[in-house]
């Protein structure tokens, strides 16, 4: 399908008092289109760094940055923030939802932000609601009325509203439980057959193995790279071939 984003020499580094601390090292990495590219490594390897350097959400220190062969990271602050609303998703381990609002009027917020047809968004939202297993109930509920798996496919219906090209997740299961967890992942893997790349970073092998390519990053550099094919469940030839790749990583 072709390169979506790609990552060419980046670096990226932070001043502490009198230390400089460089997260990203002359990094390179290209995402293909439809790609569910996930992203691991041991703490403090540049994991998030790198996830919001690809998205827009940070800049880069050195290096490029290119949507659709286009450079975002010579984008200035006001086309970034354009850039992540036209073409971006975002879900992280704290869904975000607004607690004073339905949970229809959470992901009606973000669909605005690009589209005025209100009764469009009103129908998609509700349809996708549906394919993450959400009933109409919940329509008119608020997010503390509601489970932490059911809040975090909230999350997830509220980042893909405006069709965005790639969906970033950071840790999207790191807070909930073993069966919110499950259903959370069904909806990503369910999303990427129907076609959405997405990048994801997580430190849980069960929830790597949904992606069909492990990249793996360690001192701020990606030493390894494991293609993994479409998921199928109860594919356990998968699970260990991901155990043992990370075990040569040194994870």
């Amino acid at each position: 399908m072709g390169t979506i984003l790609k990552a060419k020499d980046l670096c990226k580094s932070f001043s502490n008092e009198s230390v400089q601390q460089h997260v990203l090292k002359n990094l390179n990495l290209e995402i293909e289109q439809g790609d569910f590219t996930v992203i691991m490594g041991n703490s403090g390897s540049g994991k998030s760094t790198l996830l919001y350097a690809l998205s827009g959400m940070d800049r880069p220190t050195l290096g490029s940055i290119c949507f659709q062969e286009e450079e975002i990271s010579k984008y200035s602050n006001d086309k970034l923030a354009l850039f992540r609303r036209n073409h971006c998703g975002f879900v992280f381990q704290q869904n975000y939802l607004n607690d004073t609002m339905s949970v229809l009027d959470n992901i009606m917020v973000s669909g605005l932000l690009v589209s005025r047809d209100r009764k469009a968004i009103a129908e998609r939202a509700k349809k996708l609601l549906s394919q993450v297993g959400l009933s109409k109930e919940v329509y008119h509920k608020f997010p503390t009325q509601l489970s932490g798996g059911e809040q975090q496919r909230v999350a997830i219906v509220r980042a893909v509203i405006n069709e965005p090209q790639i969906l970033f997740a950071d840790e999207p299961t790191g807070a909930l439980n073993q069966k919110n967890t499950e259903s959370v992942l069904n909806v990503l893997t369910d999303l990427h057959k129907q076609g959405q790349t997405i990048i994801m970073v997580t430190h849980d092998i069960c929830s790597a193995r949904r992606g069909n390519q492990i990249q793996y990053l360690q001192d701020g550099v990606i030493t390894g790279k494991l293609e993994l094919g479409e998921y199928v469940s109860g594919d356990e030839k998968r699970h260990e071939a991901l155990r043992h790749f990370l075990q040569e990583m040194g994870w």
